[in-house]
């Protein structure tokens, strides 16, 4: 149960930032700083983040990214909300690499939809040297000469092999931390948060963008979804991507029977990532299913100004492309670059 203060306020000064721009370019923001944005009343908190998104994204555009699962199922991490860990009965059948043919015709649908960026995701724990990756190399090549903008999701990296993927042309590494540190250990046992933290800063050193972010709706309290937001703020600098999942609850995973996530507190934790992040792109990425096309309105408002388009991320339901182009026409939002 929400106990945030609503307190009476100047309508002027909804449009004066909780934090200061000195503040917002500062490398650690405090507990009290990201509470005292998060916990305003949401009509406050969702009219001054959508007057930072105006002034940092004035076109009203919608970036598209589109992800295809190029190595699925059979991956070693027990993450209670992934149906392609080993762990669990999911019904997900564990595949090889796909073939650059497979992948480069799933990057053309893409392109000619829309989608400005390829993202792909291999279901690994960490990456190993061999004949895998070096074939991971050659897709990274491949969709990159397509003109597209490629972003990976590999599990764990070393330097090394963050710098051959930046050799290859690999523009943005995604790595989620999940959740609150104190949270993350109730979802996930076989990979500390240290590790994905240690992740992201490689793949930085590397010159690679990052892309990163969570899931919403496992059982978090506000509290977490606070120090999440102060986690993924605090990197230095700001990650260039910040992603925003809905847990989808697949059958034979542990949060299958997790209570439905009040769509309101969606849109808080948007409003809050924008103000404390103003130039980031947020995406609004997996459970996009479970949000009807208010929410997902109310998102973009609140400084949501990305999505993945297609039927399926990895391995989760995904609305299709013409449910999301009537989306944007009736909202008035238009693709980037169109």
């Amino acid at each position: 149960m929400h106990n945030f203060e609503s307190t009476p306020t100047d309508d002027r000064k909804h449009f004066l930032p909780t934090v200061s721009s000195s503040e917002q370019s500062s490398k650690a923001f405090s507990t009290a700083q990201i509470r005292a944005v998060y916990c305003k009343p949401l009509h406050s908190l969702v009219r001054e983040a959508s007057h930072l998104h105006h002034s940092s994204f004035p076109q009203g555009e919608i970036q598209a990214s589109a992800l295809l699962s190029i190595k699925t199922g059979g991956c070693p991490e027990n993450c209670a909300y992934c149906p392609q860990s080993a762990h669990y009965q999911t019904g997900v059948q564990k595949t090889k690499v796909l073939e650059i043919s497979e992948v480069t015709t799933a990057a053309l649908k893409a392109k000619e939809s829309g989608a400005t960026r390829f993202c792909m995701g291999a279901a690994w724990r960490e990456v190993k040297d061999g004949p895998d990756f070096d074939h991971v190399l050659k897709l990274v090549e491949t969709v990159k000469s397509l003109g597209l903008e490629t972003c990976c999701t590999l599990g764990m990296v070393n330097e090394v092999q963050a710098l051959r993927l930046k050799d290859a042309g690999l523009d943005f590494y995604n790595h989620n931390i999940d959740t609150s540190p104190e949270f993350y250990e109730k979802i996930i046992q076989t990979r500390t948060f240290e590790d994905r933290i240690k992740t992201l800063q490689t793949v930085r050193k590397s010159d690679i963008k990052v892309c990163t972010g969570g899931i919403l709706g496992m059982g978090e309290s506000d509290e977490d979804r606070m120090e999440f937001i102060r986690q993924l703020v605090n990197l230095d600098p700001k990650p260039e991507s910040l992603t925003v999942n809905v847990l989808v609850k697949i059958p034979g995973t542990p949060l299958e029977q997790n209570p439905d996530l009040d769509a309101l507190d969606v849109v808080r934790v948007v409003a809050t990532l924008r103000i404390l992040s103003p130039q980031s792109v947020i995406r609004l990425s997996a459970g996009r299913t479970e949000m009807n096309s208010t929410t997902q309105f109310l998102c973009f408002l609140a400084g949501a100004n990305s999505i993945f388009f297609g039927e399926k991320l990895l391995t989760s339901p995904n609305p299709n492309i013409s449910e999301d182009l009537n989306l944007l026409k009736k909202t008035g939002y238009r693709l980037q670059g169109q």
